[in-house]
């Protein structure tokens, strides 16, 4: 059974397509849109997993409240898609589980901040 995609473009209502990528795949979609929007068009319905049960999850309220619709773009994670407008070469990745966070910063002791240093 083949499904149609939830999301399609109106006539006359896109810009330019654009070129991106999906998950290392190529992708040709609508400009002038939200990433979200854009995948969606695409037929893409799976954008990240949760951390704890793996679920997948997609945009659900497209004004960047519920945090669904988080993916990877240009190598930054956690980036809302829709929120960030599509444009030409983009990488995009779905982001799997929690994302790593960089290192803390070096921090003094206790006892270094006692002495002033």
């Amino acid at each position: 059974m083949t499904t149609k995609p939830l999301f399609r473009v109106l006539p006359g209502a896109a810009d330019a397509p654009v070129d991106i990528w999906f998950n290392d795949e190529p992708l040709r979609v609508p400009g002038g849109r939200s990433v979200a929007a854009a995948l969606l068009a695409a037929g893409i319905d799976r954008f990240r997993a949760t951390p704890v049960s793996g679920e997948p999850r997609a945009p659900y309220c497209m004004m960047g409240v519920c945090f669904e619709c988080l993916v990877e773009i240009d190598g930054v994670p956690s980036r809302q898609s829709c929120m960030v407008a599509v444009r030409d070469g983009m990488r995009i990745r779905s982001q799997e589980g929690a994302r790593d966070l960089p290192p803390p910063p070096p921090s003094h002791t206790a006892a270094e901040n006692a002495h002033g240093r």
